[in-house]
């Protein structure tokens, strides 16, 4: 019989295709994991339904009513993202997982890595199956919105990235804080709470509010503004407001990784 020769790595010689596995088998094997993701895509899918159900304006942006359980779905997405983090500390996994891989930016780069992938890929799946669910439940002889329209393939497939950015946000402000209920009302309160006070005052500083953009530039196809124009803001184009986003999730994320290289586990 042959023998069959196993290769080892040695210990602290990972490179980024194994920590990633290793992530990845960690992130699957949490039932929390998939039981969060299974109720973030049923609730985001069920609010489109609604909104499109109660649609009674043929004028209005339909893609956007279709998208409308984004926004709320954003939230579970980027506590997920906290928790991928914080819970390495609550356990103290995290230092069986740094003495494996004493590089911490890298370990950080992974998490992010396999952890982003796996909410671009909710985020789509959301996005799409919201679309066309929303059309569908719309009423009242209004057609349904269609991807070969202008502006709706790439409303879709923006709100899709939004689910992986805001987790994103959410991996690095649980790298920087590391406690979770600290990190989660800070992601809550930056992402929501603020938004919302900031857009009541100030607009102009409003549409660069991450949980804005979301709503207002990347799932939209037509600029929506109340009867008073003096009344409607400037909201960030499409790409600008993805731009914006991709910012604050590698801002986080840069913040993140040096502070776990300098900070004991």
């Amino acid at each position: 019989m042959t023998p069959v020769t196993v290769r080892r790595v040695p210990r602290g010689r990972y490179g980024f295709s194994h920590v990633a596995r290793m992530e990845w088998i960690k992130l699957r094997s949490l039932r929390s994991t998939w039981w969060t993701l299974a109720i973030t895509g049923a609730g985001s899918i069920a609010i489109g339904i609604a909104v499109g159900t109660n649609t009674r304006d043929p004028a209005g942006d339909l893609t956007n009513n279709a998208l409308a359980g984004v926004v709320p779905g954003l939230l579970l997405v980027g506590v997920l993202g906290v928790l991928v983090m914080t819970s390495e500390y609550t356990s103290g996994m995290i230092r069986a997982t740094l003495a494996a891989v004493p590089n911490r930016p890298l370990v950080l780069a992974a998490k992010a890595a396999v952890f982003g992938a796996v909410a671009l890929a909710l985020g789509e799946a959301v996005s799409f199956v919201s679309f066309f669910a929303g059309g569908v439940a719309l009423r009242h002889g209004i057609a349904a919105p269609n991807l070969g329209q202008p502006g709706v393939l790439r409303a879709v497939l923006l709100a899709g990235t939004g689910f992986c950015l805001i987790g994103l946000l959410g991996v690095g402000l649980g790298a920087i804080i590391r406690h979770t209920p600290a990190a989660v009302a800070t992601l809550v309160a930056g992402v929501y709470v603020v938004a919302q006070f900031i857009g009541a005052i100030a607009h102009s500083v409003a549409v660069y509010m991450p949980i804005l953009i979301v709503g207002n530039s990347l799932t939209t196809t037509k600029p929506e503004c109340p009867r008073n124009p003096a009344q409607c803001p400037h909201f960030l184009s499409a790409w600008a407001g993805l731009g914006v986003l991709c910012v604050y999730a590698a801002v986080a994320l840069a913040i993140g990784g040096w502070l776990m290289a300098r900070r004991d586990a």
